[in-house]
């Protein structure tokens, strides 16, 4: 091939941040340009290779088969020059974009983030939080921390962060003449796990207790403010619970702790495996969560 023939350089590294991202704009911010211009890159490519690299569907971009191939190719060549130039010590972190389980980041990502910018200072993260599960999908991402089951799942680098225990907590006034009497006390109920207390009352023995007292509110953080407050009783997830326990607003209502199939996970796509900023990402959380363990490797 003449030097002619070749596409250019920017419209080449263009297509390689999309093809990691499947995003434009994730693309653009990571190469300090405007989306605009990034597609503009990826048209020339397509034109210069007569063919497309990417369709659009409903869930997003999806490489086609000319893009995987040359994805393969650019992240190989992308590998050599690493090499060649000194290996991983000498590249700079990429931003990463990180989406994680709202109540998660607030119970135990975010106390952990001024340790993280200090072991890490040159990793930029952009963090994005959600309640919902379907905003927290890992193609979305460089990688979410998310709630799942432990079944492996091709792709995927699944990584066990805590698992998803439930017990109830109150404000220390409802234990002042004893144990709580549960059919008396309002129970606070978080939308987004609307069956904890009645799954929590069966395996507990209080079946015959009707689940339905008690106000609902957006998230488990509000029901357990709501319950520091005095207003009832709120389930809540023990992995998460040392932060609100430490300030003595709440404490634990009754001892028995309900388990289930489920965990917060930090996930991500096996090609990631070897990214130089995902990578010091994975290792400070093991450093710093007791319960992180590798479930699966995909």
């Amino acid at each position: 091939m003449s030097w002619r023939r070749l596409p250019p350089l920017h419209a080449v590294r263009a297509f390689e941040a999309v093809a990691r991202h499947l995003s434009m704009t994730r693309a653009a911010g990571e190469l300090g340009v405007t989306p605009g211009a990034v597609s503009r890159h990826i048209r020339s490519l397509e034109e210069h290779m007569a063919t497309a690299l990417f369709v659009r569907r409903p869930s997003g971009l999806v490489l086609t088969p000319a893009g995987e191939t040359l994805a393969e190719a650019t992240r190989e060549g992308l590998d050599r020059i690493a090499d060649a130039a000194g290996g991983l010590k000498l590249r700079r972190f990429r931003r990463l974009a990180i989406g994680a389980y709202g109540f998660f980041a607030s119970r135990m990502l975010l106390p952990l983030w001024p340790a993280l910018r200090a072991a890490h200072p040159d990793l930029e993260i952009d963090l994005h939080t959600s309640l919902n599960p379907l905003d927290l999908l890992p193609g979305r991402f460089d990688a979410v921390i998310a709630v799942s089951d432990a079944a492996p799942r091709a792709g995927l680098v699944t990584l066990l962060l805590a698992p998803i225990r439930t017990l109830p907590v109150c404000a220390p006034e409802w234990l002042k003449h004893g144990a709580v009497d549960f059919p008396a006390t309002p129970l606070l109920h978080a939308r987004a796990r609307p069956d904890d207390w009645r799954r929590w009352l069966d395996h507990a023995g209080f079946g015959a207790m009707s689940a339905q007292n008690g106000g609902g509110f957006e998230s488990i953080g509000m029901a357990i403010e709501a319950a520091a407050a005095g207003l009832g009783c709120a389930m809540a997830i023990e992995a998460l619970l040392p932060v609100d326990l430490a300030t003595r607003h709440i404490v634990v209502a009754h001892p028995v702790v309900r388990p289930t199939t489920r965990y917060f996970v930090l996930q991500y796509d096996a090609r990631f495996e070897g990214d130089a900023a995902v990578s010091a990402f994975v290792s400070f959380l093991r450093e710093r969560l007791p319960s992180f363990g590798q479930m699966q490797d995909a």
